[in-house]
């Protein structure tokens, strides 16, 4: 209405617009979390009554609503078992027992984190830690059960919502936590068997009770989304920016001219305000909403370096995929866990990189070293060099996004278990060590309700150097649910026929979802591909849920990181 009065101070009417915004909005997530709680609430009883005796139509007890949500689980005895012991009172709404499964899981890791801090250089369970890699290893599972903690709390946060919108985010994290407490295990596995074992039995459960956790919410968003209700109560923000990123920092990154506006500079040569980008680092802000640019001038970095967990909105901008390089070479033969051995990490969210290089020197007779991990959800890598033998690119948990950079590699050189979409890169499997095949992907999904996977959308998969007396294959199942999809990409004839190789054996499981859709080239034809029951055939809708759009929850944070990206097929 002050319009009609005459000019109004504009930032007034964004002042104002933003309110009408934010009330419309709080309205439509009330209205969603009464009606979802509503519809899950009919459909937790739908099932106890499918599954009750006849004419049984007393009141619902809390026994048959822990049984009802159990019901779903991978877990059941380990859910009826840890919910039902929790609840105090006669009925309990669905909602209540969403949140408890969170709360059961958060309790059960967070005990865990106390365990193994307190363990993780002496005994553990009577077996005495002597060598460097199983402390390493130790300390490994400390760190990784304090990002589950992390990750079970956001799930709780945003869960008490209940409201459509945050589905997404709560599979994603409670995946991601899934992920880092099967990382710990992972660390003992050439250990001594009485580590090993002692390891799997204390985390048994905080495994199951977070799967369970994850198996709930995954089956509520699937029934709201079978039930239309999703298209009927959507927020009409789909132009908005993303909330974490002012649009004064969207619009920088959306320039080229970044490097001069960097609020930090890395040389070399002195010319920065620090040598080293590790230094650079220690002075970005705390779980800061602000984007800080870190420009890192040319020139071989030496060092490992980490993007701690605190350390939110970074943009890291070299000179070249080719110019800027960050180099070191721990690796597994000498005595450091694969999780361990990462040139670059990557904790803190919403984190891009661009023209930058990343690169572990160790050679092939070192088997696992990996020269990129990124454990951030909502990451961003944009024209950056890739550059390792076996575990060369370790995209280990939440969201991620590669667009036009260059990965090379041997065995397994892309792994882990994120839901990562790798877009318009090229692909580059080098010569291995002698008697070893190549494998490009080593997807890692070990619970069937993880949002996980690897798709790789219109690559380029090509040799480096000559590799006619290697075999080369385009990935084997590292885990039961391995996921992994190629989809209009150009494949040489180096590939090998069969296509997939499997981890053991002469098989894989019968569980896993290897794809391959509309892909070119000499090596694309799948007729003489393996006969796994797990390798699809999948048409054009099948293929559109693992492109950026279905696969990475739409698009919004990728488009703020001023990266050009296609977001369906």
């Amino acid at each position: 209405m002050f319009k009609s009065y005459g000019k109004v101070d504009e930032h007034e009417q964004m002042v104002l617009e933003a309110r009408k915004k934010t009330r419309k909005r709080i309205t439509i997530i009330g209205l969603s979390s009464i009606v979802l709680a509503a519809v899950v609430f009919a459909l937790v009883f739908g099932i106890r009554g499918t599954n009750s005796s006849e004419g049984d139509n007393d009141a619902h007890t809390v026994t048959d609503s822990v049984k009802a949500v159990c019901d779903v689980t991978l877990y059941k005895d380990s859910c009826y078992s840890s919910l039902g012991s929790a609840v105090n009172s006669n009925q309990v709404q669905p909602q209540e027992l969403f949140l408890l499964s969170k709360k059961v899981a958060l309790s059960e890791v967070s005990k865990a984190v106390e365990y193994f801090s307190d363990h993780d250089h002496g005994a553990f369970k009577g077996v005495v830690v002597k060598n460097s890699r199983t402390k390493e290893a130790m300390k490994n599972c400390r760190e990784l059960l304090g990002l589950a903690v992390d990750h079970l709390n956001s799930s709780l946060t945003s869960g008490e919502n209940f409201s459509f919108e945050v589905f997404e985010d709560l599979q994603t994290w409670l995946s991601a936590a899934g992920t880092y407490l099967h990382t710990c295990i992972e660390g003992f596995e050439d250990e001594k068997e009485a580590i090993k074992t002692s390891v799997v039995s204390y985390l048994k459960n905080s495994t199951q009770f977070t799967s369970n956790s994850l198996a709930i919410v995954t089956w509520i968003n699937k029934a709201t989304t079978n039930l239309n209700l999703r298209r009927l109560l959507s927020l009409p923000h789909h132009n908005e920016a993303p909330a974490w990123l002012p649009s004064k920092d969207r619009r920088l990154l959306l320039t080229e001219d970044l490097r001069k506006k960097a609020d930090i500079v890395v040389a070399k040569d002195g010319s920065g305000k620090y040598k080293k980008i590790s230094d650079a680092l220690k002075h970005v802000p705390d779980k800061s909403n602000k984007r800080t640019v870190i420009y890192v001038k040319k020139g071989i970095y030496y060092e490992n370096v980490r993007v701690e967990k605190t350390k939110w909105n970074v943009m890291m901008i070299g000179d070249g995929m080719t110019s800027s390089i960050v180099s070191a070479n721990l690796n597994f033969a000498d005595g450091t866990p694969t999780f361990s051995t990462a040139t670059f990490a990557v904790f803190g969210r919403n984190f891009i990189a661009r023209d930058m290089g990343f690169r572990n020197s160790a050679g092939p007779q070192k088997h696992q070293a990996v020269a990129l991990m990124t454990s951030a959800d909502q990451a961003v890598y944009y024209r950056c060099h890739i550059d390792a033998y076996q575990d060369s690119l370790y995209a280990h948990s939440n969201r991620q996004l590669y667009r036009e950079c260059n990965i090379y590699g041997t065995v397994d050189f892309i792994f882990g278990n994120s839901a990562v979409v790798i877009q318009n890169c090229n692909i580059r499997p080098k010569l291995p060590m002698h008697g070893q095949q190549n494998t490009i992907t080593a997807q890692g999904k070990t619970d069937p309700n993880m949002n996980t996977g690897i798709s790789i959308q219109n690559c380029n998969i090509s040799p480096f150097g000559n590799l006619s007396s290697v075999e080369t294959y385009l990935g084997r199942p590292w885990k039961n649910y391995s996921t992994t999809v190629y989809m209009k990409s150009r494949m040489e004839d180096f590939v090998n026929p069969k296509g997939w190789l499997p981890w053991t054996g002469n098989s894989a499981p019968d569980t896993i979802f290897y794809a391959e859709f509309q892909n070119v080239g000499p090596g694309a034809s799948t007729k003489n591909r393996v006969k796994w029951k797990g390798l699809r055939t999948i048409t054009s809708e099948q293929a559109s849920k693992f492109t950026i759009k279905g696969f990475l929850q739409g698009d919004k944070w990728i488009s703020a990181a001023g990266a050009p990206f296609k977001s369906d097929l």
